[in-house]
């Protein structure tokens, strides 16, 4: 049997995440605590009482889902796994539990990412939609073929893709995608246009953040949204985390590729269930595949 980790992104949140962890485990209570004290803010009082929209904030929102996720891993006594992966954001929370970087060094690398992909939303009008029932060449040509910015940004499992762009490129995309035959073409609650052109000013800070940071040789392979593929080297693994702020998730490819290695056992570490569905989706009809959700 093979294990893999698979860790969320944003939209995972929710509130009271995190609160049973911290009331239960004194490791994990000195951890979040530290890492309220390095963000700055008290972050612990809006994952455990704030309200949605106070969640749904990007600079809160991505430390949040990282700090949930790498603590669970670190308290949880769930061993080590054969390979990981993460969704977006997740990554950092993958990379983090493999050791890659420190617990603190990756919740400041994700302070950063954040806070300048939210310099992002409100610099520019942009937006996502979430894309039901077309192949991806289909998804892939419209959105080639529509004035303005908008790309594939999540390719999140067989006949689901998020678009990503400015607002009315969106808009002008998702018309196009119903007369395609889309089954739905549906705006999405977010922040901005991530993982689209859009966020190229976050580039150079997260780059110089990168650089700064001591990274290490994986203890496990992680699957990187980028590439798709199981990456060790730590060079390598600095470029795609880069690149991933413009580039799509290839998330299919990358359940795939676990999938192909061995994979037969996934466990969701972290806030929310999103990508147990989507891997039941991906993996359909492979035996023995066991899902499990760790919150």
């Amino acid at each position: 049997m093979y294990k893999s980790f698979v860790f969320p992104g944003q939209g995972s949140q929710f509130t009271g995440m995190g609160k049973s962890l911290y009331e239960s485990s004194r490791q994990a209570a000195r951890l979040m605590d530290d890492a309220a004290r390095i963000l700055g803010f008290d972050i612990l009082k809006i994952m455990f009482e704030g309200t949605e929209e106070e969640l749904r904030s990007t600079h809160v929102t991505q430390p949040a889902i990282y700090l949930h996720s790498v603590v669970l891993a670190l308290c949880s006594g769930l061993g080590r796994p054969d390979m990981a992966g993460g969704h977006s954001l997740g990554e950092f929370s993958a990379l983090a539990a493999a050791g890659v970087f420190s617990f603190e060094d990756g919740l400041r690398l994700v302070r950063i990412r954040a806070g300048q992909m939210q310099t992002c939303c409100e610099q520019v009008s942009g937006t996502m939609a979430a894309i039901i029932g077309l192949p991806d060449k289909t998804v892939e040509e419209i959105c080639a073929g529509t004035e303005g910015i908008v790309v594939p940004a999540n390719y999140n499992c067989p006949g689901q893709i998020v678009i990503s762009g400015e607002k009315e490129a969106v808009e002008r995309a998702c018309a196009a995608m119903k007369a395609a035959g889309a089954r739905r073409a549906l705006p999405l609650n977010v922040g901005g246009a991530f993982h689209s052109p859009l966020m190229e000013p976050a580039r150079a800070a997260l780059a110089a953040a990168i650089e700064e940071t001591p990274f290490r040789a994986p203890a496990f392979p992680v699957y990187q949204n980028v590439s798709a593929k199981a990456e060790t080297d730590p060079a390598r693994i600095k470029e795609n985390l880069l690149r991933q702020l413009t580039s799509p998730v290839r998330w299919t490819a990358s359940v795939e590729g676990m999938l192909d290695a061995g994979a037969t056992e996934f466990t969701e570490i972290g806030p929310g269930n999103v990508l147990q569905g989507l891997i039941r989706k991906i993996g359909a009809g492979r035996e023995g595949i066991a899902i499990n959700g760790i919150q």
